[in-house]
């Protein structure tokens, strides 16, 4: 018997992380009887008076929104980092902690409450992206902050608390965990082949296309090959640059435009509000230069086979290794298979 991608279970290797995923193919084919989640309604209001990222409502901490017409951004009224903690370290052998610094920020899309991403013109996504630009640029400078994680959580089924179309910014004095794995990847390629993993890895998809959902002049978004998430993606630059303040300002309309495909194919394929996770990884700012760094962003969207059916990481996930039930080709065929509009 010949072995097949598409059919035989098989590990996949992560370079960015250097960890393998399980793939079993068909997997989806079997009964379902777990959890079934709720569908959450969407908001049909532009104005929300409860809502405490709507222009002109008072938050949690007594501050007013001003009337805004395009984006605000503000300080966490319960931010998870502060930037006045004292650097501390504690104990010694197996148990150790040390103090962590930093500064949350969140930035609302619009003052529209009934909107997502996927549902904005390319125009104001682009406003957002000189948002999240300056953001890096002016925490990143800051003396003790090395990294600045631009994120957003769609949806209550990915812990969002507010429907408000929102993102955050957390600006961290060490480098966390995910990126850190990713330095020393793409250090250690670089090192050994005086080339760009990314840039490496973006020729082979885009020769093979099988696993390329949409492109345009500056940005393509690929479905990775050891994706762990159902119909997660990866949105790469096409010039080889490490941050946003690398970006042209075509650049920025292509990262724009890459983004609007996406989150309309995902809200597209189930017929329904898509949830995810989202996230930049930039180039660190430790203040040291970073030629190996290739800027991109994950999307890591929950839902398996209907907009009601999640994936959960549990049992063998949790203990043993992440596994997937269709492959990255097949998520790929099914994203391109609905429209980006």
């Amino acid at each position: 018997m010949a072995f097949d991608l598409a059919e035989h279970a098989h590990r996949r290797f992560n370079p960015l992380t250097r960890t393998w995923v399980l793939v079993s193919p068909r997997r989806t084919e079997r009964p379902w009887q777990g959890q079934v989640e709720p569908l959450q309604p969407e908001s049909t209001a532009a104005y929300d008076p409860s809502c405490y990222m709507c222009p002109r409502n008072v938050r949690a901490n007594g501050a007013k929104n001003p009337d805004y017409t395009s984006h605000f951004v503000f300080d966490n009224d319960f931010p998870a980092l502060r930037p006045n903690t004292p650097k501390e370290s504690f104990g010694q052998g197996l148990l150790l902690a040390e103090s962590e610094s930093g500064i949350c920020r969140v930035v609302c899309f619009s003052p529209r409450h009934d909107l997502t991403l996927s549902r904005m013109d390319a125009r104001a996504i682009r406003g957002v992206v000189d948002v999240w630009a300056e953001e890096h640029a002016r925490l990143g400078a800051l003396e003790q902050i090395r990294h600045v994680q631009i994120f957003e959580n769609r949806g209550a089924m990915m812990g969002a608390s507010n429907p408000h179309p929102h993102g955050q910014i957390w600006a961290t004095s060490s480098l966390p965990n995910e990126p850190a794995r990713e330095l020393e990847s793409f250090l250690a390629y670089h090192r050994e082949r005086k080339a760009c993993l990314v840039c490496d890895y973006l020729g082979q998809e885009q020769n093979s296309r099988v696993r390329l959902v949409n492109e345009n002049e500056f940005f393509a978004v690929v479905v990775p090959f050891w994706a762990t998430w159902p119909f997660e993606a990866l949105v790469l630059a096409k010039r080889h640059v490490g941050s946003f303040d690398d970006l042209s300002p075509e650049e920025r309309d292509g990262l724009a435009g890459a983004m609007k495909q996406l989150t309309t194919r995902y809200e597209n394929l189930f017929r329904a509000p898509f949830p995810y996770s989202m996230g930049f990884h930039a180039s660190p700012t430790d203040k040291a230069p970073h030629p190996e760094w290739h800027f991109h962003a994950h999307y890591y969207p929950p839902l398996l086979r209907s907009a009601t059916v999640r994936k959960f990481m549990v049992g063998f996930e949790m203990l043993a290794t992440p596994q997937r039930d269709m492959t990255a080709e097949q998520a790929a065929e099914r994203l391109r298979s609905v429209p980006d509009r």
